[in-house]
């Protein structure tokens, strides 16, 4: 495969525009600054092939060139002489594109309406949008992965899922297994329930497993056999049981599991939803595990789509346009993987997902729902709200009639010491399927993540140690005057815990406003950037004595410094970036897997968390360190799978005398949560607030006790 850093001699430059002056920017004139973007990438690729952060450039004004054409030409306000006008500045913006895909062939690509848009795309885009004075939809939660711009009433249809409609123009709703409508409920109807389901789960207890009957036929559909653990929620499935909240450790083989079960309980046709890096491999494995049912994915408009397919597949990033069609489209069954990625009820991707299991339940009386994800909880117990309500147990006040009934029939009200417990585990048996690996698969060898810290002594380490002691110095600050103009009265004896948790609350408000300078986002990013000459090395050096190696990344400068190094030392990588085609990513993978001669996998750290198996490897180095353990958690167990035969070991590149190291401490606390509310442990967990917020108190604390 090409090597990045190669450049291709004999290329013709010539010299870039020169700058205009500057003048006001008028709001919302998108097109000047559509204009000035473009000038600026089209001088990059005179200098050579475009960086990562340049092709992101080139497509994202390739995109809004796009809506903005489609909204001049729609615009009836607009006069025939404005609107030539602008189409002409359009046209000019136009033709430096293609004066750049002239020097630079490599982002013709990307021209594509259906090219993946990367979460760096959506930021930019907004950032321009955000210049030319334009208003947006509100932006989703920053803890999430963001979906790709999300055009308001822009809704298809594609055309053969309308020959199917047509085919079947007397499609009736399926209300043949329709239960007898429960009784209301008279003893809890004036109890606030969800709150306290909430809880129940935050005091831990047993295992979060429903009762599951033994594993019937281990044989697949596809001739393939399954383990035990996954043939019992296919039998759950065949026995009748129809939402599951399947909430496996990584690398138990959910896909699977989901795919069979809808086989069992007949839930065609099925949708799938899915992120945008996993819709290939899903239609993969239902070729895999259900050869006889046709599955299709969606790209873009879907115009590639099969309307007849048993399964049909979409990703979050353009859930938004297909949701009118796909909620009448007769699904008798809907599958969610990654589903935290609906945790936040505010979120596009969170409403369009719940609309859909909304419709679909309203159409077909016990509809198969299944949500998938081995990371159930982020950073709150409250992460299971919008997940129940897709299942269809609750609402947003309160539990829906199954549900209720369960509780009502225990007698017990919140104010009881017993109703906790009891509603628990009333809850889980709603269909809450929680194995870990040391419980089901005992043949999987056990992993570890062992810490190498480096040291960053040179002008860079100088300047990252400095910035975070101006960090601490402004906190600081901030703290003495909090207290110097404190009008309660209030003393405390050393330090004040709760005014120092404030004061770091108050810093991190400003660092997602980009109030202050250096903050605790910038710095390690810093910090990454710094260590990544030292992993990639660590990594190169790995693979001559282990084999292959599996390389994670969080920022793609990171990435791109791994894989100079790599080249300059003559060994052989594979890449798999947010911003690769399907093709181009499964041809990534399969030369990783199958070539000897690829010694390296370099990856993206939320691109290719999820969705791959890449247990060739057993040895993985975390170049960068994650905002949660979850995520570290899934990046290492694209190794730690069912069929790994070696011991893995997670090698974590934690630079010495920095935050990181306080961080690296804080994802290790936190780790506890999950297991706490879903696996019955007893340990100990100091709170659900987020790492940044504890990274900044312990910064905080610490430079307190140096001074008193």
């Amino acid at each position: 495969m090409a090597r990045r850093g190669q450049r291709q001699s004999g290329n013709t430059r010539t010299a870039p525009r020169q700058q205009r002056s500057a003048r006001p920017l008028e709001k919302g004139d998108i097109i000047r600054v559509l204009a000035r973007a473009v000038r600026e990438v089209e001088a990059k690729a005179q200098r050579g092939p475009l960086t990562p952060s340049g092709r992101t450039k080139f497509q994202v004004v390739a995109v809004l060139v796009r809506e903005e054409r489609t909204r001049v030409k729609a615009d009836k306000a607009m006069t025939e002489a404005s609107r030539a006008e602008q189409m002409k500045r359009l046209d000019g913006v136009a033709t430096i594109l293609a004066q750049t895909v002239a020097l630079d062939p490599t982002v013709y690509p990307l021209l594509d309406e259906n090219a993946v848009f990367t979460d760096a795309a959506d930021t930019l885009r907004t950032e321009m949008l955000h210049t030319a004075g334009i208003e947006q939809a509100a932006e989703e939660s920053s803890d999430e992965p963001s979906a790709a711009p999300v055009v308001t009433e822009r809704r298809v249809v594609p055309q053969s899922v309308i020959s199917r409609q047509l085919a079947n123009p007397f499609l009736a709703p399926d209300f043949s297994a329709a239960p007898q409508k429960a009784a209301s409920p008279k003893r809890l109807s004036t109890w606030e329930l969800l709150g306290p389901l909430f809880r129940a789960f935050e005091y831990g207890g047993a295992s979060s497993c429903m009762p599951l009957p033994d594993p019937g036929f281990l044989m697949t559909p596809g001739g393939l056999e399954l383990m035990p653990h996954q043939a019992q929620v296919v039998a759950s499935a065949a026995e009748g049981h129809r939402t599951f909240l399947l909430a496996d450790e990584p690398g138990l083989g959910k896909t699977a599991q989901a795919l069979l079960a809808a086989h069992a309980a007949d839930a065609y046709p099925l949708l799938v939803v899915v992120p945008n890096v996993v819709k290939t491999n899903w239609a993969r494995e239902a070729d895999i595990w259900t050869p006889s049912r046709k599955a299709t994915v969606i790209h873009g408009d879907g115009d590639s789509i099969d309307g007849f397919a048993d399964i049909v597949v979409v990703n979050y990033e353009v859930l938004d346009r297909h949701v009118g069609w796909l909620g009448d489209f007769g699904f008798r069954g809907m599958v969610v993987d990654e589903a935290h990625f609906i945790k936040n009820k505010s979120s596009q991707r969170s409403k369009h997902a719940l609309e859909l299991s909304e419709r679909i339940r309203t159409r077909t009386a016990r509809p198969l729902l299944m949500a998938l994800t081995g990371t159930p909880l982020i950073n709150d117990i409250e992460d299971f709200r919008a997940i129940w309500q897709f299942l269809g147990w609750i609402d947003d006040k309160k539990p829906l009639a199954e549900l209720m009934e369960k509780l009502e029939e225990t007698g017990l009200s919140p104010a009881d010491s017993g109703f906790y417990s009891s509603a628990r585990t009333n809850v889980i048996s709603m269909g809450i399927v929680r194995r870990r690996k040391v419980d089901v698969a005992a043949d999987i060898p056990a992993r570890r993540i062992a810490d190498l810290p480096v040291e960053l002594d040179d002008a860079v380490g100088r300047s990252i140690r400095e910035a975070e002691q101006e960090l601490a110095r402004r906190l600081v600050a901030r703290y003495d005057t909090a207290l110097e103009t404190r009008t309660s009265g209030r003393t405390v004896d050393g330090i004040d815990v709760d005014l120092v948790r404030s004061v770091a609350r108050w810093e991190r408000e400003d660092s997602d406003n980009e109030k202050t300078g250096e903050n605790v986002f910038g710095m390690m990013r810093r910090i990454g950037q710094a260590k990544a000459g030292l992993a990639a090395d660590y990594a190169a050096q790995l693979s001559r004595n282990v084999g292959k190696v599996v390389f994670f990344a969080k920022h793609v400068d990171v990435m791109d410094v791994a894989e100079e190094t790599f080249t300059k030392r003559g060994i052989r990588y594979a890449s798999i970036r947010g911003d690769q085609t399907p093709k181009v990513r499964q041809k990534n993978i399969d030369a990783f897997v199958e070539d000897e001669d690829v010694e390296i996998v370099v990856c993206s750290l939320t691109a290719a968390g999820v969705g791959l198996n890449l247990q060739v490897a057993s040895n993985v180095v975390l170049a960068e360190l994650s905002w949660t353990d979850a995520e570290q958690t899934q990046a290492i167990d694209r190794v730690h799978r069912i069929g790994q035969e070696e011991p893995v070991t997670a090698w974590r590149i934690i630079a010495a005398q920095t935050i990181d190291g306080k961080i690296a401490e804080l994802i290790d606390s936190k780790a506890g949560l999950a297991a706490r509310a879903l696996d019955g442990s007893d340990e100990e967990i100091s709170s659900s607030a987020d790492v940044q917020l504890e990274a900044l108190v312990a910064l905080l604390t610490e430079a307190l006790e140096a001074r008193a």
